[in-house]
């Protein structure tokens, strides 16, 4: 029996819905187990439906037994509307959070007699809570990660690009497991390091350069990231200062986390330490974000995120302070919440620099 399809279900029921049309890529995949790039779900109380083309229907039979294919050659509701009118259904939810107002008025046009029912965040939220299956392809993911950080911390050195380190990340990754990367590798030194999702450039990394890297693996569809800031040779003071600072208030942050803290809670142990230390203003973004089958997902450790965060969910912990013109430190850690606080399976060192070969 597919679990989370009953879970949904439940879900289904206390909102009104009879059925529930899904489209969101990483939704169809959790509730499927279907990889391809194109499909549509017809979830109902008693059926569930897997809507594609040639390319995928002996795909389909493989990856989502528990679903009926539909195989259609034209758009989906050619065949959504005789399957709708033959199945009786009354409310018909939709993802309006990801269906576009040309597409729903395609479907509205073909599909008479159904109340459509927008809906947000009915998978998502099933989504943050990680089974056994998604914590061991995570933990494979964050495996891959860590020993391609510190991979490239023994290979880095004066004289390459930015670019250089970012194509050894990658193909290290890609040859240690990876199916691909989670996002492009961000790789930013210099100045260059005040700018949180900077993109890597052909600035060549020099003596005494500050550097951060943020880079992630794919593993079986679930995402890692991983965030490590030092120096090229030994830092001066002011570096060694902010690094200090921005690990002291990691460290507060992933002692804190717990189930039932909000993840405004949790932004705020971090901040606190940021903006007391005189950095205030200097770390612009939130605390972390849930990580999953896509990289940025809920829940978040955020200002704005009023909502706990619950046993079984996965966020990340990165803190940092950028200036302008003089570079930047973040350090990032993924945490699993577990009763009583958290675990962290990223296990990367923490250095404030690397030797200068």
């Amino acid at each position: 029996m597919n679990l989370r399809l009953a879970h949904l279900r439940k879900v289904m029921a206390a909102e009104g819905l009879d059925s529930l049309l899904i489209t969101q890529p990483e939704n169809r995949r959790y509730l499927s187990g279907f990889t391809g790039s194109a499909g549509v779900l017809l979830i109902s109380q008693e059926r569930a439906f897997l809507i594609t083309d040639f390319r995928y229907y002996e795909q389909v039979k493989i990856q989502a037994p528990d679903f009926e294919l539909v195989e259609v050659s034209d758009s989906p509701q050619v065949v959504l509307a005789p399957l709708v009118k033959e199945l009786k259904l009354a409310h018909l939810g939709f993802e309006s959070h990801v269906v576009t107002v040309d597409l729903f008025g395609s479907w509205k046009a073909a599909i008479q007699g159904v109340e459509w029912v927008p809906t947000k965040g009915l998978v998502e939220r099933l989504r943050q809570v990680k089974d056994d299956d998604e914590l061991a392809a995570i933990e494979q993911a964050v495996r891959i990660a860590d020993e391609t950080m510190a991979h490239i911390m023994e290979w880095l050195r004066p004289g390459v690009t930015e670019q250089q380190v970012a194509w050894e990340i990658e193909v290290h990754m890609r040859t240690h497991g990876a199916e691909r990367l989670s996002f492009p590798v961000i790789v930013a030194s210099g100045p260059n390091s005040a700018m949180p999702h900077a993109v890597a450039s052909e600035r060549i990394i020099q003596p005494g350069d500050p550097v951060t890297i943020d880079l992630g693996a794919v593993y079986q569809g679930y995402c890692s990231d991983l965030t490590r800031s030092f120096c090229v040779g030994q830092p001066d003071g002011t570096y060694r200062a902010v690094w200090d600072l921005v690990l002291k208030a990691q460290v507060a942050a992933e002692e804190a986390i717990r189930p039932g803290m909000s993840g405004a809670e949790a932004d705020t142990v971090a901040r606190d330490i940021i903006y007391q230390g005189g950095y205030e203003g200097k770390f612009g973004h939130g605390l972390g974000h849930g990580v999953g089958l896509a990289l940025h997902e809920d829940p978040r450790a955020s200002q704005t995120y009023k909502e706990p965060l619950g046993q079984g969910t996965i966020i990340t912990v990165e803190p940092g302070i950028y200036l302008p013109g003089w570079g930047g430190v973040r350090i990032e850690d993924m945490v699993i919440l577990v009763d009583g606080g958290c675990r962290v399976p990223t296990q990367c060192p923490k250095v404030p620099f690397i030797e200068a070969r």
